[in-house]
């Protein structure tokens, strides 16, 4: 009788293991095949396709039939040439009086104000051109505000800084538009290749080494 027992025991046993590995593995199975939203391996195939499929209609490159044009880009009123000009007089009062200028530029106009205001235009553009002279050749800087602003060149600079401008005044405006025919390059000036002046009433030394191209009222302008 305890035999029998404990047959039906192990019976027992073993049946109830079975079961236990049996739903264990069904269940390892089935976290195999569902994912975390619930989709099973065949669903989630189907939707990686149905993504791939819109990913490339997405990137697929549209081609347009009619011939696209392209606006030209605005020219800023510090680039804007006028029309030609009979004279240095016409060609200045044609120049925009607005617009920003942009640093070099202020610095080249600068220099035309303070050094030149009170000059004829090609003696204000001739100053301008000395400046922008200076820019090419390697002894100086290589920016108008770098040749302005260089150690005892200009005289109206101190500090190295320049002092302030009646910004609203006629001769600023006049200034400003010579720096921008020479820095354009709109009028020839009599200064051609210089890279020095000076004032009549002084002599300095180092003019004697130097060759003269020209004299504009109270300037004069070396090579």
């Amino acid at each position: 009788m305890a035999f029998k027992t404990t047959t039906a025991s192990a019976a027992a046993i073993a049946a109830g293991l079975f079961f236990v590995i049996t739903t264990a593995e069904g269940t390892g199975a089935f976290a195999q095949d569902v994912n975390a939203d619930g989709l099973s391996i065949e669903a989630q195939e189907e939707s990686a396709q149905d993504v791939d499929q819109v990913n490339t209609q997405d990137i697929m490159p549209v081609f347009v039939e009619n011939e696209v044009v392209q606006p030209l880009p605005e020219v800023s009123e510090e680039d804007a040439a006028p029309a030609a000009a009979a004279s240095l007089r016409e060609l200045v009062q044609a120049m925009p009086a607005s617009g920003e200028l942009s640093e070099e530029l202020r610095c080249l106009a600068g220099t035309v104000y303070f050094e030149a205001r009170g000059e004829p235009l090609n003696g204000q553009l001739a100053v301008a051109q000395v400046v922008i002279n200076r820019t090419a050749s390697k002894t100086f800087p290589d920016s108008y505000c770098g040749v302005v602003h260089q150690r005892a060149q200009f005289s109206f600079v101190k500090n190295g800084r320049m002092p302030r401008i009646r910004e609203g005044s006629a001769a600023w405006r006049k200034a400003k538009a010579v720096a921008r025919i020479a820095h354009q390059g709109l009028w020839d000036s009599a200064a051609q290749d210089s890279l020095y002046f000076h004032a009549t009433y002084v002599r300095p030394s180092w003019s004697r080494k130097k060759t003269r191209r020209a004299a504009i009222n109270t300037h004069i302008f070396y090579r």
